[in-house]
């Protein structure tokens, strides 16, 4: 699995963060997320994928299979 954010998208929401505090996190300064791991382990693609789907701006991004 491949993660990648768009930061211009970003809303702040912070779910990803909640959900997955390994891949992701969040500018101190606006909220805006950080992509940690753009390759997380097999452990955390469920977790991942859920960030991905309940991220409100749809600034996350996953690529399967690499």
């Amino acid at each position: 699995m491949k993660v990648a954010v768009d930061e211009a998208m970003c809303c702040g929401a912070g779910q990803c963060v909640l959900l997955a505090p390994d891949v992701f996190d969040q500018r101190d300064e606006d909220g805006v997320v950080v992509l940690l791991d753009a390759t997380p382990p097999e452990p955390l693609h469920t977790v991942v994928r859920e960030a991905a789907g309940v991220c409100p701006a749809a600034a996350i991004s996953l690529s399967e299979g690499a």
